[in-house]
């Protein structure tokens, strides 16, 4: 299906246009409006950007880090939100299942069944979006070829 078309067909048909957040303070204000909808309670999140050194096939989509530092007689930490930058370029569906599954370390830090119970209280149907999304990634990497194509203003991406 991947080598004939059909995997590319049935993506585009069933999510035919791409998310309109480009910048990493769009996707800041996107992450913050779905932490402070699903998890109010949790600890901020101070950092979320578009990241072009996260290799998608070896690694992951996001990452989530913490870091923590003495401030004081106290110990701070920062949480940052990274986000594949190839996912500039993909439907909302994809972009909130990344986030949502980011988020969700915010509470549990291991893929375990509470984490994806998180994940499927702040999107239920995350699991369908996690396989499109990899059916996505099987496509990409097959043949090379992007099935949304944006452009920002001006016609600049």
């Amino acid at each position: 299906m991947a080598q004939d078309g059909g995997l590319a067909a049935l993506l585009q048909r069933k999510y035919p246009q791409a998310h309109v957040v480009r910048t990493d303070k769009a996707l800041y204000h996107y992450a913050s409006a779905l932490k402070s909808r699903y998890l109010r309670n949790a600890e901020v999140v101070n950092k979320v950007v578009f990241d072009s050194k996260i290799h998608v096939v070896r690694h992951a989509l996001g990452l989530h880090t913490t870091v923590s530092r003495v401030q004081g007689g106290r110990l701070a930490a920062k949480h940052e939100i990274r986000i594949a930058a190839m996912f500039k370029q993909v439907p909302d569906e994809f972009l909130r299942m990344i986030v949502v599954h980011e988020l969700a370390h915010l509470r549990e830090r291991e893929h375990n069944k509470a984490f994806y119970q998180l994940c499927e209280y702040m999107e239920p149907a995350y699991h369908q979006y996690e396989l499109d999304l990899r059916l996505y990634l099987t496509h990409l990497e097959k043949s090379g070829m992007r099935l949304w194509q944006t452009t920002g203003p001006l016609g600049m991406e």
